[in-house]
């Protein structure tokens, strides 16, 4: 059997942005909302920003925001969910089961700016933030005292932070720069701030890390008790810094490279699951851990929302929104000159009635439920996807779950009734999730034009 590559690709959403395209007839939203349901939809609003780009990050964002942009954007972004939330209408209820501000980084803004974006989830789009899980992710520069005061009030239930090394030198390698000190200070004050979940984002595969500084850095996250705590591997993905640094090597060295470069991300990946199930935590994900006696209603959500097949809203110019039938946005870029000109083109936007670019995937919910199912450790039980589609996966996707079964990565020694990976599967998510891509997907990605 071939071998395969460990580290494909992330798979967070499906399908990826990359496979959308402008949508020439331009669909109204009214139209494409009035059928779904509502009583169980997600919130995301996007905040573009972020004091410095890292070396690795190849998110929608840019540095900085001259000139009022800020305010520009929270201008714009209240027009959107004033649109948004006409075009879903009123003639049955409308109710958000979890709400997060991602980036970028939010806390970006500035306290009073946090206040104003909490104002547009609630006053405009009606989601209850105290009543809800809300996530908001920030940085060690911005996870200031009087930020997280909003937060704090305005209901947050759980804080993300991107610390990704506690070793310095790491994190210069990275091309993050940041001090553990100052780390740790935003840490101290996020605790303050009694905010119910703390998140801890690590990355493994750092130039120059070894197993003792991947140790290091995860004591240091153990020491403040994270209730949850997510282990990334490092990709250099095109377009970002590090991009541009490895291809100074040229593309032999890197060839040459990439297979240590696998190896010691699959082994380091091995040692942080291994030392946080040591202490305490479980597997949620290849990525997500969580601390056993941590809160999960803080975490989770209520019970009738599922990220398979419930809608989402997003509100921002690197947004997604969901519908069964239609995954849209706005445009996609990784450079920046072509990311500061479609924020500068989303703070001009009057009309925001319509979808200007995306995905129909009405064809894709079968694939989309075993992707997003299966690559959690809890796994897919088939009645679930007996019952909303009829079939069974096995039989929807017998050539995929073969070549999942004789690589081992499916647990043979799951429960009758539950599709569920081993390890070794958990620790090829990334070779896995691609690997289920659609060819209509696939191409569609492959013929996208980097920008």
């Amino acid at each position: 059997m071939p071998a395969v590559r460990p580290y494909e690709s992330y798979v967070y959403a499906y399908p990826h942005k990359t496979a959308y395209r402008p949508l020439p007839e331009r669909p109204a939203l009214r139209e494409l909302w009035a059928a779904e349901p509502k009583d169980a939809l997600s919130l995301y609003l996007h905040i573009p920003f972020c004091e410095v780009r890292c070396g690795f990050c190849n998110l929608f964002t840019r540095i900085g925001a001259p000139e009022e942009l800020t305010t520009r954007y929270l201008d714009a972004l209240d027009r959107q969910a004033v649109a948004v939330r006409d075009a879903l209408g009123d003639d049955e209820s409308v109710r958000f089961a979890a709400a997060a501000f991602g980036g970028g980084t939010p806390t970006f803004l500035t306290a009073g700016e946090l206040e104003r974006l909490c104002d547009i989830a609630e006053k405009r789009m009606g989601a209850d933030l105290r009543a809800v899980p809300l996530s908001v992710e920030t940085s060690p520069s911005t996870a200031t005292a009087d930020r997280l005061a909003v937060l704090a009030d305005r209901g947050t239930t759980r804080v993300s932070i991107g610390v990704q090394s506690f070793v310095d030198q790491e994190a210069r390698a990275a091309v993050r720069p940041q001090r553990r000190a100052e780390v740790e200070a935003a840490l101290g004050r996020i605790r303050d701030a009694r905010i119910p979940v703390l998140n801890i984002d690590l990355i493994y595969g750092i130039d120059g890390q070894t197993e003792r500084t991947w140790l290091t850095s995860l004591d240091a996250a153990l020491a403040w008790r994270p209730e949850e705590l997510y282990l990334y591997p490092l990709y250099v993905r095109p377009l970002t810094g590090l991009h541009r640094l490895a291809a100074a090597t040229g593309p032999d060295a890197e060839a040459v490279e990439q297979a240590a470069w696998d190896e010691q991300r699959l082994r380091l990946y091995a040692v942080g699951r291994d030392h946080l199930l040591a202490h305490g935590y479980e597997q949620v994900s290849m990525r997500m851990f969580r601390r056993a006696d941590a809160p999960r209603e803080s975490q989770e959500g209520p019970e009738d929302y599922a990220c398979q097949t419930d809608g989402m809203i997003g509100l921002g110019c690197g947004a997604r929104s969901y519908t069964a039938a239609l995954h849209y946005s706005f445009d996609y870029a990784v450079n920046m000159g072509e990311i500061r000109s479609i924020i500068d083109g989303f703070t001009a936007t009057e009309d925001f009635s319509r979808a200007e670019v995306g995905r129909y995937v009405a064809a894709e919910a079968r694939r989309r439920h075993l992707l997003q199912s299966l690559l959690q450790a809890a796994g897919l039980p088939l009645d679930d996807y007996r019952a909303r589609f009829g079939t069974d996966p096995r039989a929807d996707f017998p050539a995929e779950l073969a070549r999942f079964a004789d690589r081992g990565w499916l647990d043979a020694r799951a429960p009758e009734g539950l599709l569920r990976l081993s390890p070794l599967g958990l620790a090829h998510s990334d070779a896995l999730g691609p690997a289920l891509f659609s060819p209509g997907v696939r191409a569609a990605m492959a013929a996208y034009e980097r920008k």
